[in-house]
């Protein structure tokens, strides 16, 4: 489940709405079939209570160099509608920068572009197999969509795609996920919008090096989704997030039962490991060019030695945890509550 949801940033929020529920066929068995994602209402004053209202949510670092501050934040891809709107804490940090950094920016047509591109049919033909084509569609199916709604994407996007679309049992979408809301804010603010990564990269890492590697992880989330455990494992890892539990996001690898095969550690270590470096460095980057920034990257990219925390510091970045301020490890100082000041709200 881990490398699905490492993976929803990039691959799953346009196809969602790309592919809409819809009921069984004629003598088909009738699915339960979860409820799309209600429209949020976005108008002032709705803002206005939401974010009157609104806690803080996630992991929140503030980054120091060169004499100006920057901001780290530990995103979830999925969410729920309440969990929209930032906290106080977020949402000023948010507001003291002048350019948001994302894993990529979801709203540019670039980036859908290279994510909707029909897949190569012949390549597909292969990877897909007869038995991994059949349940497959039972999946599909599963999940409410219409017959040959995910036909036109990649294998491994097709399989994400429902790996999300599971986590709606737990009341979790890609619609509410962090990224969405933020970007949308900085948009109107006037505030850039700068990805770190590019869509074909990502494309690449997520397929793997082969058509055997991508057969091979297909089969991977089949087994997980056929298991019926999917939804479960996202609702834990997302109210995780919801309640800044930073021990049991720091220690996601003890308990996801995610890494059971080799093929598992070289997915896992593709998807996050690999990308860390390359994402602090964009941050960094950043920073030095004089901007205050506002890196907004999923969560569990910033776990561990190798999460983004541990990398910055070391690139000479005093890192003081701010959400929560039990986010700290040995290279990361914690935030002091200031006298008299409440507890940060939860």
């Amino acid at each position: 489940m881990s490398r699905w949801l490492c993976a929803l940033a990039f691959a799953c929020l346009w196809a969602a709405s790309a592919a809409p529920a819809a009921a069984a066929g004629e003598g088909s068995p009738k699915p339960f079939c979860p409820p799309p994602a209600a429209t949020p209402d976005l108008s002032p004053a709705a803002l206005t209570r939401a974010m009157q209202q609104a806690v803080d949510r996630g992991l929140l670092w503030r980054i120091e160099k060169d004499g100006r501050s920057s901001w780290l934040y530990g995103t979830m891809h999925l969410g729920k509608a309440e969990w929209m709107v930032p906290g106080p804490r977020v949402l000023r940090a948010l507001m003291q920068s002048d350019t948001l950094a994302l894993e990529l920016d979801l709203l540019d047509p670039a980036t859908l572009a290279v994510f909707s591109a029909p897949a190569d049919a012949a390549a597909s033909a292969r990877v897909l197999t007869p038995e991994r084509q059949r349940r497959l569609d039972r999946q599909a199916a599963a999940a409410c969509l219409p017959q040959g709604a995910l036909a036109r994407l990649r294998p491994i996007l097709q399989v994400t795609t429902l790996s999300m679309l599971a986590a709606r049992s737990e009341g979790l979408y890609g619609d509410y996920g962090s990224e969405a809301f933020l970007a949308g804010l900085a948009r109107a603010r006037g505030k850039p919008i700068v990805a770190l990564e590019s869509a074909a990269d990502q494309l690449r890492m997520l397929g793997g090096d082969s058509e055997a590697e991508e057969g091979e992880q297909v089969d991977q989330a089949l087994d997980e989704l056929e298991s019926g455990h999917v939804g479960a494992l996202a609702g834990e890892l997302a109210q995780a997030w919801a309640r800044n539990d930073w021990p049991r996001l720091d220690s996601y690898l003890q308990w996801c039962d995610c890494v059971r095969t080799p093929a598992d550690r070289r997915a896992l270590k593709r998807l996050l490991d690999d990308r860390n470096p390359g994402l602090a460095d964009g941050i960094a980057r950043l920073h030095a060019r004089g901007r205050r920034v506002f890196g907004a990257v999923g969560a569990l990219h910033m776990v561990g030695p190798t999460g983004l925390p541990a990398l910055l510091a070391a690139r000479g970045f005093r890192v003081t945890a701010v959400v929560p301020a039990a986010a700290a490890s040995p290279s990361v100082r914690a935030e002091p509550v200031e006298a008299g000041a409440p507890p940060p709200r939860r």
